[in-house]
């Protein structure tokens, strides 16, 4: 990169790149995005731009600032693209054979690619602060909004777990009540399961005695049955 100052050159500070390998053509594409733009503003686009030539452009803008700030002394922040423009350099030609033993010319183009930047007037840099005030002036009110319906939020929130909270301690006190009068009902409940308990087992005793006198009938009636059939034969013996 080269720079110089020249009688007949327009003003600014300015940078300069010689011997592109690219066209003008394409050059002066991306040239046209950041003319008239800011610094900061041409730097960005040429940041995110996609093509090739913005980064040879971006180098060259980059070192117009620096010789403003370090030759000029003008604060970056000042700065803005007043100019900017691509030279057609010299053409590199080439040959590449083609069919029946003819060759066909390749132009390998060149170009010069120059970027002034300029100290911006009184009522350009007015101008952008009144902007940048009413930016941060938006931005402010922005985060008061913000603010104040966090807040709003914060305390909606609170209400609510207060509300929960007052449920719960309802719900606990009801439940306690409950318990209380539970014992209760459970006693009599437990009686009552007792006595079922006891008449179910009075009813089995006295199942039982009953089929024990029935067993002891039926034994009794079997041994006087035995009992006779034994006499009879000796009573026959007997006559005989």
């Amino acid at each position: 990169m080269a720079f110089g100052l020249k009688t007949n050159e327009r003003p600014g500070t300015r940078a300069q790149v010689r011997y592109v390998r690219m066209s003008a053509y394409k050059a002066r594409e991306v040239l046209d995005l950041i003319r008239g733009k800011e610094l900061q503003q041409a730097d960005e686009i040429l940041q995110f731009s996609e093509r090739d030539a913005a980064i040879v452009i971006r180098k060259c803008l980059q070192s117009a600032a620096a010789n403003a700030e370090h030759n000029d002394e003008i604060d970056p922040e000042e700065l803005y693209v007043s100019a900017c423009f691509a030279d057609e350099g010299p053409t590199l030609k080439r040959w590449r054979p083609r069919a029946r033993g003819r060759a066909t010319r390749i132009r390998k183009r060149t170009c010069h690619i120059t970027v002034i930047v300029s100290r911006m007037s009184e009522e350009q840099l007015e101008k952008r602060r009144q902007r940048e005030a009413t930016s941060t002036a938006g931005a402010g009110r922005g985060r008061r909004r913000a603010q104040a319906a966090a807040d709003a939020r914060r305390q909606r929130v609170a209400k609510s777990r207060a509300r929960e909270q007052a449920e719960e301690a309802h719900d606990h006190d009801h439940d306690h009540d409950h318990d209380e009068e539970a014992p209760d009902s459970a006693v009599i409940e437990d009686g009552d399961t007792e006595s079922s308990a006891v008449t179910e087992d009075a009813a089995e005793v006295e199942q039982a005695e009953g089929d024990a006198e029935v067993v002891d009938e039926a034994v009794e009636e079997a041994a006087e049955d035995t009992g006779n059939d034994d006499a009879a034969p000796t009573e026959e013996t007997e006559n005989s």
